[in-house]
């Protein structure tokens, strides 16, 4: 466990400073809770209005998601401090399954725009569970192991 501890966990994608990916993963956090609050009030009210709010809010989650990603295995892979904790791993595994969730409630919204209830509202409630999943990962690898507060010694 020693040997794990002393790895370098800096952050070697940011800019100027800045993590890339705590920057980028608040915004596909936001829109996907926002998206089941959105499937909520489409299916107390029925107004159409509610059908195209998900559809942008679910198309900008999984957008922002795949950025997201994309910087987060960047430093998975980048990082071997990051690499040798478990936490990295499910925040990882979580992450992905989310993105492959918001993704087809992006794509049921995009093609069978009346499926929303109950398909779309149970996607949109299984993304959140996974946000959540995720989220609590992600916390553990900056509370508990410091990663993407410093970074990397090695720029």
């Amino acid at each position: 466990m020693r040997a794990v501890a002393e790895q370098d966990i800096g952050s070697a994608i940011a800019v100027a400073g800045h993590p890339i990916h705590v920057m980028l993963v608040h915004f596909p956090i936001a829109l996907v809770v926002c998206t089941l609050g959105i499937d909520g009030l489409y299916w107390l009210n029925g107004d159409p209005f509610w059908l195209r709010v998900g559809l942008w809010s679910t198309g900008f989650a999984f957008a922002f998601g795949l950025l997201a990603s994309v910087a987060g295995t960047a430093e998975l892979l980048a990082v071997p401090g990051i690499r040798v904790r478990v936490a990295s791993w499910n925040h990882a595994i979580a992450a992905m399954t989310l993105l492959a969730v918001a993704g087809a409630n992006w794509g049921l919204r995009l093609n069978i725009p009346d499926a929303v209830l109950p398909h779309g509202l149970l996607l949109s409630l299984l993304a959140s569970v996974l946000t959540a999943l995720a989220g609590w990962h992600g916390g553990k690898l900056v509370f508990d192991h410091g990663a993407g507060l410093i970074i990397s010694t090695k720029q």
